[in-house]
């Protein structure tokens, strides 16, 4: 699984999250995980879907906390110095793919030349430089920091939408970067007039 940019360095984006939709990509949607999945790792996840083709795809899981874990921890970990800022910033489990990898989703207005667009407001970013520019005060307005992403080989993420373990809607910056009070899967359900309650076990019936 790579991210991939264009030749001439730019990120690779789309013109919208509805256009990538009917081009067969999930880029810049967020994938829903169904009341029922029965995989612990993403359970109740929402996912924001950074990179999808034919030959793989990967996302972020948005709203799984790292228990004990925050920026200030995270920088004693890498060795880089005390945090001046943002240092009670929680850290997020992105999934189970590169567990030792940081992976950050952030608002454009603070792009390095290595970010990628996943939406035309959302970037994201794997550089150690921008959480150094978060905790100076100079980062992007919102940012969520986490270790790992998820991933899938070619095919496996359309045949799990096929058995009905995600639902997926286009991804905003206002609902990624909300505050973290709010429970966002069930926020998400709520707008798109689903009940999980309602849901059936019922994954792989499709």
């Amino acid at each position: 699984m790579v991210l991939r940019k264009d030749t001439s360095g730019a990120a690779k984006t789309f013109d919208s999250a509805s256009t990538a939709r009917q081009n067969g990509s999930l880029q810049g949607h967020l994938l829903i995980a169904h009341p029922q999945i029965d995989d612990g790792r993403f359970s109740r996840a929402v996912i924001v879907m950074c990179q999808h083709d034919d030959q793989s795809a990967m996302g972020v899981v948005i709203n799984h906390r790292a228990a004990r874990m925050n920026l200030g921890k995270l920088y004693e970990t890498l060795d880089i110095g005390a945090p001046r800022f943002c240092s009670d910033q929680p850290v997020h489990i992105g999934g189970p793919v590169e567990s030792n990898r940081g992976f950050v989703l952030h608002t454009q207005d603070h792009m390095l030349p290595e970010s990628l667009s996943v939406t035309h407001d959302i970037g994201l970013t794997s550089s150690i430089e921008i959480l150094r520019d978060i905790t100076n005060g100079i980062g992007p307005a919102h940012s969520i920091v986490s270790l790992g992403c998820a991933g899938w080989h070619a095919g496996q993420l359309e045949s799990e939408l096929a058995a009905n373990v995600w639902l997926s809607m286009p991804a905003t910056s206002d609902l990624v970067f909300r505050d973290g009070t709010h429970d966002i899967w069930k926020d998400v359900y709520e707008m798109l007039g689903v009940d999980p309650a309602h849901f059936v076990s019922d994954i792989g019936r499709a």
